[in-house]
C-alpha cells in the first residue's frame, strides 16, 4: 500500500500542474479585468504559469528521488505541459491581442503557439536522444518567453500586431526546429560542468531587476543564443 502511494506522488503533483494550467486558461479571458487581491487577470494567469512551472520541476524530481517512473507518468507530463505552457500562453496572449488588433482574425493566429507545443512533445516522447540536450525550445521556455512579452506590453506599450505575429511564428517554430538546446536540469552543483545553466540563472535574475517581469523574455533569447553558440563551438 506505501508503494502505491508513494508511486502515485509524481503524478499527483503533474496534476497539480495540469489543474494550474487550466486556472491559468480561466484567468486569461479576464485579462484586463481585476481579480482577486487586486490583480488582472493577466497577472493571475502568469502566477499560476509559473505555479505550473514550480510542479512540473518538483514531479520530475520527485519521480528521482522515489524511483517512481513510469510510462502513464511520463505521457501525463507532456499533457499537463500541453496545457500550461502551450495553450494557457495562446491564451494570454490572444487576449492581450484583441483590444489592439484592427483585423480580429490576426489574433487566432496565438492558437500556433499549442499547434506547435503539441508536435513539438508528440516529438519529444518518442525520441531517446533528448535525455541531455533538446531539439527545439522547450515548451516551458515558450511559457516563459510570454510571460515576458505581456511584461514587455505593460511596461512598454503594445508593440503592434504584426511584430506579435512574427514573435508568435518565430517562436512557435523554434519549438519544432532542429536546433540543439542544453537542459537547464542540474545533476549536479559543479561549476565547470554547469557554466551555462549559471549564466542563464544570473541573466535571469539580473534582467528581471534592470527590466521588471519583461526580462524573462529576454532570458529566453540568450538561452537560445549560448545554445547555438554551443552548438557551432562543437561543431568546429
Amino acid at each position: 500500500m506505501i508503494k502505491r502511494i508513494i508511486s502515485c506522488i509524481p503524478n499527483t503533483i503533474t496534476c497539480l500542474n495540469l489543474l494550474s494550467g487550466c486556472m491559468a486558461i480561466i484567468c486569461a479571458f479576464s485579462s484586463g479585468e481585476t481579480m482577486m487581491s487586486g490583480l488582472t487577470g493577466a497577472e493571475w494567469t502568469c502566477i499560476f504559469i509559473g505555479l505550473a512551472a514550480v510542479f512540473d520541476f518538483c514531479d520530475g524530481a520527485s519521480a528521482r528521488l522515489l524511483h517512481a517512473y513510469s510510462a502513464t507518468g511520463k505521457e501525463l507530463d507532456s499533457l499537463a505541459d500541453l496545457v500550461s505552457f502551450g495553450v494557457a500562453p495562446a491564451m494570454l496572449i490572444f487576449n492581450l491581442m484583441q483590444p489592439f488588433s484592427l483585423h480580429q482574425w490576426l489574433t487566432y493566429f496565438a492558437l500556433f503557439i499549442p499547434a506547435m507545443g503539441a508536435l513539438r512533445l508528440a516529438r519529444f516522447n518518442i525520441d531517446d536522444s533528448q535525455a541531455t540536450t533538446f531539439k527545439g525550445l522547450p515548451i516551458p521556455g515558450n511559457a516563459i518567453f510570454w510571460i515576458g512579452i505581456y511584461g514587455w506590453i505593460m511596461r512598454y506599450g503594445y508593440p503592434g500586431t504584426a511584430a506579435m505575429v512574427i514573435m508568435i511564428a518565430l517562436i512557435s517554430l523554434s519549438m519544432v526546429s532542429g536546433i540543439s538546446m542544453f537542459s537547464l536540469k542540474f545533476k549536479n552543483f559543479d561549476i565547470r560542468e554547469n557554466f551555462r545553466r549559471y549564466v542563464i540563472i544570473l541573466a535571469a535574475i539580473a534582467f528581471v531587476i534592470f527590466y521588471g517581469l519583461s526580462g524573462l523574455a529576454w532570458t529566453i533569447v540568450l538561452y537560445m543564443l549560448i545554445s547555438m553558440m554551443s552548438r557551432k563551438r562543437v561543431q568546429a
